[in-house]
């Protein structure tokens, strides 16, 4: 473009925002429900006012319509002038439109159980990738498949087209789509078909937002969308062991919500990523992810809380008594004032389910600083936290309570009662050793190799290493304590 026509094209890009405002103001709307009205984020229609941005020619239409103008914005775009050649970029990151490996979509996503299906958005904590949590209703199963042109191959050509006048109802079906294979997994472990259609899914995604930026355009809910796909993604490959593959996953979701400043996508993706470096005995790495959870926005509440857990987590696995307890009170503190917004946006923290993830998580932290330590009275303590927190796991967590109690087994061994751990751990012997939950494993090896090696003559322990052995089990070296993302986090896979 040249400098003519760039000037040109900015002072009709000013016009159009100083007579857009005009309108939207003389008909009593604010930039939030208008961008609702004509399917856009209220973002875009900041920059459209201020002339930042050049108007797509969609949505003008719909402007003029919703606003009942005559064709009057339509009219000021038509004025003559230069015309620039080629695709406008507004994102040119070279990662974040770098191709995924896999193919580029997915055949065919199943037929979702239609009681699973959600009738609004936000859903299992995925807002909408447009609207943010105003709430918007979602198109039905067989809406998204017809807008697709049928289920039986997604790609990003098939979702371009079929957006047709109809890509905020898309987007909307999409994140409806991720919420019901997350309801899934509560009933049963993600299986490698779930997690084709997630890795598929996100990869269409990700070349339908590079499709967009090409025209010119703001892949805005595209990205917004694929950030929450990637970090399903990552978590899928987390829960396998797979802390390779988890990490690009959800390093691309972080340039994602990034390129967007989706302030709540880059802090649960963070929080992830401080599991994986922990898998990788990287404590270092882990307080820094944690740190920067809470820095993300720190005028949000729960985003200081969850730093405040993960901070406790990594200096309890460090053996730092002072800090993991002071950052174990900020984060009580910082639960107990979350406001609205921090609940609309983790609405996994609230009531009693997020009564029950703070316990999990403080116990998880108390029962790792009596393992570094030997401190049997954070071990007792872990052990009251770790209680309440599993009498308030509801019905549907089935791995969530599974792993509690493991970790209520160990925490009564790190206190020096054998006998209650070997009992409480033959409760949920076969689950456990059966259990093909990467998460699982690491409990019950941590807790297995405690038992065995210090009170392998108790007669509680026998029993219990006899049960071990007929459940099936073998004995493995211990491998450590994971942080438990299933009961701090978003999302909680096979729960």
């Amino acid at each position: 473009m040249t400098g003519a026509s760039a000037r040109a094209g900015g002072a009709a890009w000013g016009e159009f925002g100083r007579r857009l405002r005009s309108r939207r103001r003389a008909a009593g709307l604010t930039q939030l429900q208008l961008g609702l009205l004509v399917g856009y984020h209220h973002s875009v229609i900041s920059k459209l006012e201020a002339g930042l941005r050049e108007p797509p020619l969609g949505l003008v239409r719909r402007l003029d319509s919703v606003l009942e103008t005559g064709g009057e914005l339509a009219a000021v775009l038509a004025e003559p002038r230069d015309v620039p050649r080629g695709p406008v970029h507004f994102l040119a990151d070279p990662v974040l439109f770098a191709p995924l490996p896999g193919a580029d979509g997915v055949d065919g996503f199943g037929a979702p159980d239609p009681l699973l299906w959600p009738a609004r958005l936000p859903a299992e904590g995925l807002a909408c990738p447009l609207h943010g949590t105003e709430g918007c209703a979602v198109p039905d199963r067989a809406e998204l498949s017809e807008l697709l042109g049928g289920p039986s191959a997604v790609t990003a050509d098939s979702l371009s087209r079929g957006t047709a006048g109809a890509e905020p109802d898309l987007l909307h079906g999409l994140t409806a789509l991720l919420a019901c294979l997350i309801r899934e997994g509560f009933r049963q472990p993600p299986d490698d078909h779930r997690v084709a259609v997630v890795d598929g899914l996100l990869r269409a995604l990700v070349r339908w937002a590079e499709a967009v930026n090409a025209t010119g355009r703001l892949p805005y809910g595209q990205l917004r969308l694929a950030a929450q796909y990637a970090q399903v993604a990552g978590r899928l490959r987390m829960d396998r062991g797979q802390s390779a593959v988890a990490m690009a996953r959800f390093g691309h979701g972080l340039h994602c919500a990034d390129a967007v400043r989706d302030a709540p996508a880059r802090a649960t993706l963070l929080s992830d990523m401080c599991t994986l470096v922990q898998l990788d005995g990287d404590v270092g790495s882990m307080l820094t992810y944690a740190a920067g959870v809470g820095a993300v926005d720190t005028g949000r509440r729960w985003m200081a809380a969850l730093s405040g857990l993960y901070q406790a987590r990594g200096y309890a696995l460090a053996g730092d008594t002072a800090e993991c307890r002071r950052h174990i009170a900020l984060a009580r503190r910082k639960f107990a004032r979350l406001d609205r917004r921090d609940l609309l946006e983790a609405p996994w923290m609230a009531g009693a389910e997020g009564e029950m993830r703070m316990d999990s998580a403080i116990g998880g932290a108390l029962r790792d600083l009596a393992v570094a330590t030997g401190d049997r009275s954070a071990a007792r303590r872990a052990v009251t936290a770790t209680a309440r927190s599993c009498a308030g796991v509801p019905p549907q967590m089935r791995t969530t309570r599974l792993l509690l109690t493991l970790r209520l087994a160990d925490s009564w061994a790190c206190a020096g009662d054998p006998a209650a751990a070997a009992a409480l751990a033959c409760e949920v012997l076969g689950d456990a050793v059966s259990s093909r939950e990467f998460m699982i494993g690491a409990e019950l090896r941590g807790l297995h190799g405690r038992l065995t090696g210090q009170w392998h003559d108790i007669p509680e322990v026998r029993a219990y290493r006899e049960r071990f052995r007929s459940a099936g089990g073998q004995v493995a070296p211990t491998f450590g304590h994971l942080p438990d993302f299933a009961c701090i986090g978003r999302w909680s896979w096979g729960r």
